[in-house]
Parts: C-alpha cells; structure tokens; sequence
C-alpha cells in the first residue's frame, strides 16, 4: 500500500491498507487526532449510517490487493447533554504484497479478515465538550488497542475553538510463517488545533500533533527489514473552507506537513469544491498532492554482489535498512468525486470514486527513488444514513 498517509507505516503492508480504510470510510472514533473536531452543542438527532468501501491497487501486470469493506455507525443522544458513538467495520483482504522493493512471490499471497470497532462518549457543557474512547482491532496476526480523550472550548462569541486531546495505543503484532514472532509497540500522541471564523464566509483551522512510540516496527514480510525500535512524528495542518455565495459552493482546501524520526519528511495539499445541485443533491470533486523524501535507511533495489537479492551492499545481521517502497521517495496524485444525495427529512445517500496514481518522479524538490515500479489504485465508496 502506498504511504499517502503521511509517511505513517505500520509494520505490515497489510496493515498499512487497514490503516488507509479507516480514514476512507470516515468512521468517528479514535482517528487520528488532527482529523477530530468536536460540536459545542449536543447532537438533537440519532444517526444510523452503513457503510461499504472496494478498494483495488495495482502496478503494471499484476492485481495486487483488493479489499471489501463493509462498516455501521451509530449516533445516539442521551438526555440532552451526552451523546455515544460507536463504529463497526470488518474488512476482507486478497491478493499480493511485495516482500521487498516491488518484487512478488507466491508465498506472498494473502486472503484474511480484520474486525475493528470503536466507541467514544461526549459530555457537552457550555461552550464546552469532553470526551473519551476506546478502539480495538484484531486479525490474526495483529492486535491493537487504543484510548483517547481529550476537550474543546469555544469563545464567548462561538468563532474560536480550542481543541485538545491525546491517545494512547498498543499494538501486538505477530507473523504467518513465524509462530515465535509475538511483538510489542506503544504509542502516545497529543494534539492541540484552533478553529477561528475570520469572516461569514471564511473559517480556518490549524492543528500540531505530536506521537512518541517505541518497540517493534520491522515488517516481518519484507525481509531483510529491521526498523528503529522508536519513531517520533510530527503533523501540522492548516485548512481553509471559504464561501463561494454567488455558485452557492464551498471550496475546502488544505496543507499537511509530515516529519518523523526515520528521516521522512512529506506535504500533501488538498482541495474541494462543494456544489449543491438543486435542493436535493450535492456533488463534490476533490484533488490531492503528496510528496515525501525517503527514509534515511530506505535502501535502493540494488544489492550485494555475493549475496544476491534481497540484501543491499554490505549488508549484516542487525542493519538498520529496509526495502518497503512506502519509505521511498515519490510523488501522488489523486482525483475523487463525490455525490450526496437527501433522499427526504430522515434518509441520505453518498457515492464516492478515487483514482490515485503514484510515481518516483512525481516527488516535488528532488529525484525519487529509482527502480520502482508505478503504483496505481482505487477506491469505490457507497453510504447510506437514517436519522431518527
């Protein structure tokens, strides 16, 4: 899976793909902090959403991995000052993954299932809200689970909010093949953001987030990988939705900053234009630019005379390097659209395409790195919610 999540790599390419779902299919709960915001009034109305992402990557020749992913939401108020969110999404996986640079191999292929869930609770007081959850994640041969917390506070006016929160999450990670494999890493991340009404048609809104982990971040299917036993990371964020009033539209647009202990450094700007067709309908299309510089310990697909593919020059037992092409240097593009539709006061439709492509020398600031592969990718998105 390709690293357009910032250069946030899980131990596993699979995982990696898992990581990417969970954003796609826009399931609250414990997501990453920066992507948080919280209401200063409780909600008035339950909500029942489902819904179901397909999702297929390739490079040229081969149909790597594809993924189905069916999803619930729930959206309950209680009494007027709390509300519960709970999500369910259990996604099943096919195909191949490359164990080194872009090369495939039979053992390489996978068919297995994930079941994740997660709940989180809010209090709203006076410009106020808090709230906590809990996220947990299970396959066989990793388990994760997660805490989080954190509050937002509004002005007098209600045209600042202060957000702050942190989470907490530990992962167990094992591997098919390796029954003697039985890992451990933890992560803590804090966050802090403002969302400032500049104007009636203009809000925007900056956000840090700060994780420290530490333990066990090789990919035991891309061997000969052995990762840093710690990784610090940092994102900052900006985003600006402005008004258009005279086409009735918003354009959303964003930038996001990427850096982190292993030596990747990565920007991603964004943006869509939200255009309401009739009383009815809504159609957003929606643009994104990544790029990032490799790894300080990412490896080239050049190797060792005498011992051959998969280890690089000069390599011995207990060298910090990798082969994942996630921690190379590239450049992305993607290209979505997507259309809502109010079906009346209770019912609502959505359906979303994206296209993404990836290359070496896409990477903005410098060459990308040489002998991959083109990756490509895409994803078909299909929603339903009820309110009540």
């Amino acid at each position: 899976m390709a690293a357009i999540e910032n250069g946030s790599v899980t131990s596993s390419s699979r995982r990696a793909d898992r990581s990417l779902l969970a954003a796609a299919l826009l399931l609250p709960g414990v997501l990453p902090l920066a992507q948080q915001a919280h209401a200063e009034a409780a909600p008035e109305q339950a909500v029942v959403a489902a819904k179901v992402l397909d999702y297929q990557d390739r490079q040229p020749g081969l149909e790597r991995t594809h993924v189905q992913a069916p999803a619930v939401y729930l959206l309950l108020p209680i009494r007027g000052e709390w509300s519960l969110e709970a999500s369910l999404v259990q996604d099943s996986v096919s195909g191949a993954s490359p164990r080194y640079h872009t090369s495939i191999s039979s053992a390489s292929r996978q068919t297995e299932r994930r079941s994740a869930g997660d709940v989180k609770l809010t209090h709203y007081a006076a410009r106020q809200s808090w709230y906590a959850g809990a996220a947990v994640s299970d396959e066989h041969d990793f388990h994760s689970r997660a805490l989080s917390g954190g509050a937002s506070f509004s002005s007098e006016d209600n045209n600042r909010t202060l957000n702050l929160g942190a989470a907490f999450t530990e992962d167990r990670i094992g591997a098919t093949g390796d029954p003697t494999l039985d890992a451990r890493r933890r992560t803590m991340q804090v966050m802090g953001g403002v969302t400032q009404n500049v104007s009636p048609r203009d809000i925007v809104q900056g956000s840090l987030t700060l994780s420290r982990g530490t333990g066990f971040y090789d990919d035991p299917y891309k061997f000969p990988d052995h990762r840093p036993d710690q990784r610090n990371q940092l994102v900052a964020a900006a985003r600006w939705n402005h008004h258009v009033e005279s086409h009735g539209a918003t354009l959303r647009s964003g930038y996001r900053y990427y850096a982190d202990s292993f030596g990747i450094r990565a920007h991603t700007v964004d943006a869509e234009w939200v255009q309401p067709v009739g009383s009815r309908w809504r159609i957003t299309p929606g643009v994104r630019y990544y790029t990032q510089q490799a790894a300080r310990f990412y490896v080239d697909p050049v190797y060792d005379a005498v011992l051959g593919e998969p280890f690089p020059p000069g390599w011995t037992p207990g060298t910090i390097s990798s082969p994942d092409q996630r921690l190379s240097a590239f450049g992305a593009l993607s290209a979505s659209l997507k259309l809502d539709v109010t079906l009346d006061a209770a019912w609502a439709m959505d359906l979303k395409l994206e296209r993404y492509e990836q290359r070496a020398d896409w990477r903005l600031g410098g060459k990308g790195s040489p002998g991959l592969a083109p990756f490509s990718a895409r994803w078909v998105q299909l929603g339903v919610s009820y309110r009540f």
